[in-house]
């Protein structure tokens, strides 16, 4: 298993990481806003089919570490952005999947957990997406995120964001384009 998303198909990309786990921990940081503030996007999780969800993303706050400034497509993204979307499947604590209604868009995103030991496999699946561009720019983002959920679980102290994305968001172009 490699830490690189995998392209399913024109619209859909997957991640796997193995986490430390157990289970309960690594669901917390998918729904607690707090916790999931800390490595993503914060905001409130309606732990229900039907539900709202909130994300709140301000990715320079991630981590203490000095910065770069966001690559020159990103430059126009405000520092921090907000939008929302519904959830489509929960079943605590393996699985939440809600969509992502961003502008004109709508996809879907679903963490699936499963024990493994002691640790937790999260098989994250982002699903109708539009256009490769939008492909290449989660899966540039979701690598980085997840990449900071992994040393928030280990106890590590984050490289920060645009840093880390920066060369992976060159290797997805690399791999897909």
């Amino acid at each position: 298993m490699g830490n690189y998303g995998e392209r399913i198909d024109d619209t859909t990309v997957r991640f796997e990481r193995l986490l430390p786990g157990p289970v309960e921990r690594v669901w917390e940081y998918l729904t607690d806003s707090d916790k999931r503030g800390s490595w993503f996007a914060s905001g409130k999780t309606e732990l229900e089919v039907g539900g709202k969800t909130e994300m709140h993303f301000h990715n320079s706050s991630l981590s203490s570490q000095p910065d770069i400034d966001p690559p020159e497509k990103y430059k126009d993204m405000p520092e921090e952005m907000s939008f929302g979307g519904t959830v489509t499947r929960c079943d605590p604590p393996f699985l939440i999947a809600y969509t992502w209604d961003f502008e004109d868009e709508q996809s879907e995103v679903s963490f699936e957990l499963q024990e493994a030991g002691d640790k937790v496999r999260l098989v994250l699946t982002h699903r109708r997406l539009s256009s490769l561009d939008e492909v290449l720019s989660v899966c540039g983002g979701w690598h980085t995120h997840l990449d900071i959920l992994e040393d928030m679980l280990e106890d590590r102290e984050p490289q920060a964001f645009w840093k880390m994305h920066a060369p992976l968001d060159a290797e997805y172009e690399r791999r897909y384009r």
